[in-house]
This record gives structure tokens, C-alpha cells and sequence, in this order.
């Protein structure tokens, strides 16, 4: 009997000490299987730590550390991962400061900054854990900005700002050596807010020693460059087009890309799937049509990838929580939304291409490139070796093919909607060419893939350019 109780006790010791290794070998894959990010030397990109190219592809998840528990997390990551997105954007200070999570820990004691709960940052140490394991980076709010920034009476303001950098050098000690990127801001202007934001920068950056990059999240309609775009700690610009049929947010990411000095830009919040247009079920609902327009035409015009969401999914609304701005589908239902499933043909078509000598160059198309609904966006390498044309609504356009480099030009038509391409012909160089796709009307835009025939590239978005 004392035997057979050794040895149960023996088996449940390397039950035990299997578990242990377990946790440690997810722990170390999270932070070691993912390399650090940079801005590229061209200014315009990110590229990993080797000088991979990096494509942001993000996902708003922005109460995902308020309303998941950690099944629905890794349910709501994988399905993400196999999406092929690469940054979740998620907040950690999100509703009331004494708002509880689903495990009823609230982020601080006493509402308190300066006493975080440590049982609240272990759930986001595990769900960041998690997507690092999955291949994918946390884009980290440290404050949702709307809520809790003020000049005053409010959470973190002008008075207090050595308490905003002592939160910062709290997270970025945390999180130093996870793969991670600090998004400030949080839907709001930084406009007579700059030594709040400024404060919580520096903190962040003396708690992780500069190891991840930085960016602010601005209001609908607004841009980080505002406010912030001379800030050394600002990485890369971040614009927040807005929720509607009008969005134009090629002429954000423009105005961006123009500035000096250069910083690459992206769009973080452009129209959502399934969101009312203007907040306003009246005037329809965004559709995977329309987010897939926001999503080429950015990229296009300049942007280093692109933020998707689904007005669903950030909020993880389901039948028994009160919707935000008419939410309608269950969350885990509009995961599968058709929008988020075609986001990964847009950074497969980029990647099969040198990404890093991309520019956007609307001089190759001859006329009117039109505008919203009918949008032509043309982007090409600087050497000539291929262009893609983003056509909206499948009109004819006429490009000057002669912008492209070699004496054959190899076309093809590339489907965002399936992710597929199909070749047109190759043909001498000329001066200009007119080509009309395959179909034409709502939802029914098309990619012109156009490149030099003897580079040999691949079938457009079929296998990643590996490039330094």
C-alpha cells in the first residue's frame, strides 16, 4: 500500500514538472520566437530585427483584455492567426478604472495607477503570451485616451503627469521583452494634451529601454502626425479614417507620406465591417466591399499595411451584453465575416513583390482616378519592376505602361475577393495600354498586376519576396 502511494506521488511530481516545462516553453516561445521590430532605412516601412520586410496587418480586438475569458481569447487569436493577421490591437486601461474583467479583477487597487492588480495583468501577460505564440504582435494601448486624459479631473492629467510616467515605466517593464508595440492616444486629439502623452512615452521607453516601437491613435478624421509627427518617440504615424461610405483615407495616408521627416504611416481604424455608415443605420452598413476598398487604396497610396475591424468583434458583443452603435452579430459568428477572411490577399499580393521599393505613384494612371466608391490607386517598385492598380468598381483604365522598366510587360488580373490571379498577356512595352476587368459594378473590384516579364516574379500573391 505504501508502495503504490509512492509511487502515485512520483506520478503526479512529473505530472507536475511536465506542466512546469510546458508553461516555460510557451513562455520562451513568446518572447524569443518573435523578432523585434524597426522602422526600415528607407523611412517608409517595418522590417523585423534581420531586415525582413514587415507588413502590419492589424485586427481592432480593443476590449479584449476586459471582455474575453482565456478560451475565448485563444479562440478569437487562432482564428486571427489563421487569417493571416499580424498585430492585434488590444487596450489595457479600458471603461471605468474600476471596471472588472471576466475574472472580476479590476486593473488597479483602488483605482489607483500606482498600485496595479497584479491578478488583472497576468490575465493580459497570458493572452499576449498566447498571440506571440501564434505568430502574432500586440499593438498595446496603454490608455483608452477617450476615457481617462483630460487637462484635468481626470485619470491622467496635467497635474499629474509623473504618475502617467510611472504607469509607463510599469507596462514598459513588463512588457520589455514581449512582442509588443505601444500605441498611444485612444480615439481622442492630442491637442493641449502633449505633455500627458510625452510623459507616458518616456516612461514606456525607460521601462523597456526603447526595445518597441510607438505610435498614437488618434480620433475619427484626425492623424498622429498632428500633434506629434517631430516627436523622436513617434515610429510611425497612424491615421483613424472614420466609419463611412466616403471614407478617403488614400488622401490621410497621403498627406502623411509627404511629410518630413519621413515616417512610415498607417491606417488604424478605418471603416468597420458591419458598422453602420456615420453611426447611423439609416444611410447602411459597411460591408466586406467597402473594407476591402479602405484597405487597398491606404496600402496603395503609401501606407506600410492596415488595420481591419469588425464593429462586432472589438467590442465582443454577444446577445446578453448591451450593444455599442447597433451591434448586431454575436462575435464569434462575424469572425467569420467575409471581409477579415480577404484581408490576408492584400499582404500575400504586397509580400510577392519587393515590398521594401514600393511607392505610390498615381501618375500611372492616364485620366480621372475617380473618387470613394470608384477609387483607382496605383502604386509600383522605384526600379519599374511591377505596379499594381487598385480599381474599385471595375471601370476600364487606361496606365502608362511605359513607367515600367524591361521591353515585355507580363498582366494579370488579381481577385481580392478570392485571393487568385489570372494572366492577361505579355506584351511590348508602350507608351500607355488600356485594360478593362473582368467585371465591373459594386463589390466588384480588381488588382492590374503589371511587372517587367523577365524578372520571373511569382503568380502575384502566391509566395512572399524574401528581401533585405
Amino acid at each position: 500500500m505504501q508502495t503504490t502511494r509512492i509511487r502515485k506521488l512520483c506520478n503526479l511530481h512529473h505530472i507536475w514538472l511536465f506542466a512546469l516545462s510546458f508553461v516555460c516553453a510557451i513562455s520562451s516561445l513568446s518572447t524569443a520566437g518573435l523578432p523585434e521590430l524597426r522602422i526600415s532605412d528607407n523611412g517608409r516601412f517595418l522590417v523585423t530585427e534581420e531586415d525582413t520586410p514587415f507588413f502590419w496587418l492589424g485586427d481592432t480586438a480593443w476590449s479584449l483584455f476586459m471582455q474575453t475569458t482565456r478560451e475565448e481569447a485563444g479562440y478569437y487569436l487562432k482564428d486571427r492567426a489563421g487569417k493571416g493577421f499580424t498585430v492585434i490591437q488590444a487596450v489595457i486601461l479600458w471603461g471605468s478604472v474600476n471596471a472588472k474583467n471576466r475574472y472580476g479583477n479590476p486593473p488597479f487597487i483602488g483605482g489607483d495607477p500606482d498600485k496595479p492588480n497584479e491578478a488583472y495583468f497576468r490575465y493580459i501577460d497570458s493572452v499576449v503570451n498566447q498571440a506571440a505564440v501564434l505568430g502574432l504582435y500586440t499593438g498595446l494601448l496603454p490608455v483608452w485616451a477617450g476615457s481617462h486624459i483630460r487637462p484635468k479631473q481626470a485619470l491622467f492629467n496635467l497635474t499629474n503627469t509623473d504618475k502617467t510616467r510611472r504607469y509607463g515605466r510599469f507596462l514598459g517593464k513588463r512588457y520589455r521583452d514581449q512582442p509588443v508595440i505601444w500605441i498611444l492616444g485612444g480615439d481622442w486629439p492630442g491637442a493641449g494634451l502633449e505633455p500627458i502623452f510625452r510623459a507616458l512615452a518616456r516612461g514606456l521607453a525607460e521601462g523597456d529601454g526603447g526595445k518597441h516601437l510607438m505610435t498614437y491613435h488618434p480620433r475619427g478624421g484626425g492623424a498622429s502626425s498632428t500633434w506629434f509627427h517631430d516627436d523622436a518617440w513617434l515610429d510611425f504615424n497612424m491615421v483613424q479614417s472614420g466609419h463611412s461610405f466616403e471614407n478617403r483615407n488614400y488622401e490621410m495616408i497621403a498627406r502623411d507620406y509627404k511629410r518630413h521627416p519621413v515616417k512610415p504611416v498607417v491606417d488604424g481604424e478605418p471603416g468597420y465591417e458591419d458598422h453602420p455608415s456615420r453611426f447611423d443605420p439609416k444611410y447602411g452598413w459597411l460591408s466586406a466591399r467597402d473594407v476591402r476598398r479602405f484597405a487597398y487604396c491606404a496600402v496603395f497610396a503609401g501606407a506600410a499595411g492596415h488595420t481591419y475591424g469588425c464593429h462586432d468583434i472589438w467590442q465582443f458583443w454577444q446577445p446578453d451584453r448591451k450593444p455599442i452603435t447597433y451591434a448586431r452579430t454575436p462575435w464569434k459568428k462575424a469572425l467569420q465575416l467575409p471581409g477579415a477572411e480577404q484581408m490576408q490577399h492584400l499582404r500575400r499580393l504586397v509580400e510577392s513583390r519587393p515590398m521594401l521599393i514600393r511607392v505610390p505613384d498615381q501618375s500611372l494612371i492616364e485620366g480621372n482616378a475617380m473618387r470613394t466608391t470608384d477609387r483607382v490607386q496605383a502604386t509600383r517598385g522605384t526600379d519599374g519592376s511591377y505596379a499594381f492598380v487598385y480599381i474599385a468598381s471595375g471601370k476600364p483604365v487606361t496606365i502608362h505602361t511605359d513607367k515600367l522598366s524591361g521591353g515585355m510587360i507580363k498582366a494579370y488580373w488579381f481577385d481580392p475577393r478570392k485571393g487568385t490571379s489570372q494572366v492577361i498577356e505579355t506584351f511590348a512595352r508602350a507608351k500607355r495600354r488600356q485594360f478593362t476587368p473582368p467585371s465591373s459594378g459594386k463589390g466588384n473590384d480588381w488588382v492590374l498586376v503589371l511587372e517587367d516579364a523577365a524578372k520571373g516574379f511569382v503568380l502575384p500573391g502566391t509566395q512572399a519576396i524574401h528581401e533585405k
